[in-house]
């Protein structure tokens, strides 16, 4: 099986290193589009418009089976034009994992970190809607502009990155919120910060261990034996940390730059 996956940048590394422990047999191609970055603060439009050169790219040069478009805010942009448009492909989006946050609260307080572009999207307004109805919780939405930055720049236990969280997250401590949703694939690899801030133990919510298991479920009906050797490559369209990549991935990956 030959899977193509991307994000703005390397956060959508933590849903391949997902994939890792439950795919087997099969290519996995990774695009970091970091020439565009961060999708967080782009329009739906310009998003939409990487999105489908991504898709094409791998079409093109990987003739992929399946897709896994591992950011929210293009989930949120380009999911419904991806399926329309390559029907054929199996298609996972990432969405803010809202749904288990208001399971597993304690306290009925939960904090959403995401980007602008994703709270501010229809995708995410309806989803939090629909589901806030469901229990008697309140939602502490936070957008985090240049959270990304500071992680792609491998800044994740910096002085900078701390005072930023801290002044999200403050209000959050105060309310007692117990459950906090990482609505951005790159927002695992700051988890420690995250509770330290916090100062409690928390439940944080990201999607990459469900990701996977849907792409196994999927991916077996379509004949996958899910059997033999996993390998990684790995694109980008301009300069990434390498020392955040060999963070999230404890494995030799290939990797080459591209133009798109």
């Amino acid at each position: 099986m030959k899977i193509g996956v991307f994000d703005s940048g390397l956060g959508g590394l933590t849903v391949v290193k997902a994939l890792q422990e439950v795919i087997k047999g099969a290519d996995i191609f990774y695009i970091a589009d970091t020439k565009n970055a961060p999708y967080g603060e782009k329009t739906s439009e310009q998003i939409l418009q990487y999105s489908l050169d991504i898709t094409e790219y791998f079409l093109a040069q990987h003739n992929i089976d399946a897709l896994i478009v591992a950011c929210n805010t293009a989930t949120s942009a380009a999911i419904k034009t991806l399926r329309e448009k390559y029907p054929k492909l199996i298609l996972i989006g990432t969405e803010p994992g809202i749904k288990p946050a208001i399971e597993q609260t304690l306290t009925g307080q939960v904090g959403v970190l995401a980007t602008p572009a994703t709270l501010g999207g229809e995708k995410y307004q309806q989803l939090a809607l629909r589901l806030a109805k469901d229990k008697e919780v309140t939602l502490y939405e936070q957008a985090c502009p240049g959270l990304v930055e500071q992680i792609e720049k491998g800044e994740i236990h910096s002085s900078q990155t701390y005072v930023m969280l801290e002044n999200w997250l403050k209000p959050m401590r105060d309310a007692d919120v117990d459950t906090i949703v990482l609505g951005c694939t790159h927002y695992p690899l700051v988890a420690q910060v995250i509770e330290k801030v916090m100062q409690r133990k928390l439940h944080l919510i990201e999607t990459g261990a469900a990701i996977a298991k849907h792409l196994l479920a999927l991916s077996k009906e379509k004949g996958h034996k899910n059997k033999g050797e996993l390998h990684i490559s790995l694109y980008h369209t301009s300069t990434i940390c390498l020392d955040l990549v060999a963070k999230i991935l404890k494995q030799d990956i290939s990797m080459e730059s591209i133009s798109l």
